[in-house]
């Protein structure tokens, strides 16, 4: 056996001991409930098999919690976006963040990157690699045992009682299944689509993309590409360009100058990430307002990528305005700087909410409450933006526009980024996920406790279990 295969052995082997000895209270608390098709239902359901999705399933696991099931669209291996649309070469967080191993120290990417590579290279790791980070966290699931159908989408949410009914759909067809609970930990997209100016989404797909689209780069040797956005993402794609031989890449940024702090450093300090939520509502929509509004800036490595090479171009106040073919082909730009030609477009521009994009949530996206509708803040904090991401109830559920239309949303748990106005960091963060994993697990096992709390107390009345039997009295 190498002496890799060893070490991640004793690893292993640690992890499950440390396991067993933080396993307090074992007690089975969940008593199995009949779905109406006269099978068990579920009790939780976990949407995404990333980092929030395996991290969840790892903290309801520890509770007690299961009898669940995870499912992600994509195939093993490729869940979340580390080997699909993410292009840095690096994770942005420092090495030394956990997340995922839920405190448990034998968890850790340390612990695993010592037992893969050995201590000396943990030293000298600057940052994580993205495909490392993307093996741990299969590593952790494997682990952990966290049960996950991939190549499974779920395609529909409906009332069935108390219960859930999803819409399943694979190669093998369609699956009904009944849950209690339903987690979306969906990542970016969650509550709606990538998002581009629409005058540039009217192009031909061949001439333009999103950053979180399947791209060619290797098409773009000898072409000139534009990038509209100065976050990280956009940085990563312009650099992959012109590794893969552009002519030349141009950057476009709206502002006078890129964004390069990064907010979410200043918030990853426990009162912040644990107490957010407790906050009023003009609290928590300011310090959001404040930490969404500048963006999250990139660091000094994102930029070198870049920068390194002489025919990469930064145009700043340079908001695009339009976009049409020219008769050679290729696409015409009007900036607010003037005009500008090029092979290919690729849009940094983020996300949109918009619930009725989403399959899965179309039957009550027009019910499901928004920030802009349950908070009027002070005229110079508006935002029509941020208006719309979901206003979440304290266990991350949705809440309704109209009191009693689809109460059964309660059920239903998003972990994802559109918890972030609610929430602060927290379904999509690696630096927030030992706070935000035990509020969301708290939260569902506080939910199903109530639900069951007259089980609860009539199984308290039945019990009679002796401690002591009482010996040497006449």
């Amino acid at each position: 056996m190498r002496m890799e295969e060893t070490a991640l052995a004793q690893l292993e082997a640690q992890v499950r001991a440390d396991l067993a000895k933080i396993a307090h209270p074992r007690m089975q608390w969940l008593e199995p409930v009949i779905a109406p098709d006269g099978r068990p239902a579920h009790d939780v359901v976990i949407v995404g098999a990333g980092q929030s999705g395996i991290a969840t399933a790892f903290g309801l696991m520890r509770a007690r919690v299961e009898n669940i099931r995870v499912i992600d669209k994509a195939p093993r291996g490729r869940e979340g976006p580390w080997l699909t649309y993410a292009r840095m070469h690096t994770l942005r967080s420092p090495k030394d963040f956990s997340g995922p191993d839920l405190d448990v120290p034998s968890l850790t990417y340390q612990s695993w990157h010592e037992a893969r590579f050995g201590e000396a290279d943990w030293e000298a790791l600057a940052l994580i690699p993205r495909e490392y980070w993307a093996e741990y966290l299969l590593w952790v699931r494997d682990r952990i045992g966290i049960p996950v159908d991939n190549e499974t989408a779920l395609t529909d949410i409906a009332p069935a009682g108390e219960l859930l009914r999803l819409t399943l759909k694979s190669s093998a067809g369609e699956e009904i299944v009944h849950t209690r609970k339903l987690v979306l930990a969906t990542g970016q997209e969650s509550t709606g689509r990538w998002w581009m100016p629409e005058f540039v989404e009217k192009l031909p797909a061949r001439l333009r993309a999103h950053t979180a689209d399947a791209i060619d780069f290797e098409a773009f040797s000898g072409k000139t590409v534009a990038v509209l956005g100065a976050g990280a993402s956009s940085l990563d794609n312009a650099a992959t360009a012109l590794e893969a031989g552009a002519e030349s890449v141009h950057l476009f940024c709206r502002r006078a100058s890129p964004q390069v702090v990064q907010p979410y450093r200043w918030v990853t300090f426990a009162g912040f990430l644990r107490n957010l939520s407790d906050l009023d509502d003009a609290w928590r929509w300011r310090f959001m307002r404040r930490v969404l509004s500048l963006r999250e800036g990139f660091p000094q490595a994102t930029w070198d990528r870049c920068a390194r090479h002489g025919n990469f171009h930064l145009h700043t106040g340079a908001a695009w305005q339009d976009a049409r073919v020219n008769a050679d082909g290729r696409v015409a730009l009007t900036t607010a700087q003037g005009p500008f030609t090029a092979d290919f477009l690729i849009c940094g521009t983020g996300i949109e909410n918009d619930y009725a994009a989403r399959p899965e949530l179309s039957r009550f996206a027009h019910n499901i409450l928004s920030w802009g509708e349950a908070y009027d803040p002070p005229e110079a904090e508006r935002d029509g933006r941020l208006g719309r991401f979901p206003y979440l109830a304290r266990d991350y559920s949705f809440m309704e526009r109209k009191p009693g239309e689809t109460p059964w949303i309660r059920h239903i748990h998003l972990f994802s980024i559109a918890s972030t106005m609610s929430f602060g960091a927290s379904g999509s963060s690696i630096n927030a996920m030992t706070s935000a994993v035990p509020k969301l697990v708290n939260g569902i096992t506080g939910g199903l406790f109530r639900d069951d709390v007259e089980k609860h107390w009539a199984n308290f009345e039945a019990y009679d279990v002796p401690q002591a039997v009482i010996r040497g009295v006449e």
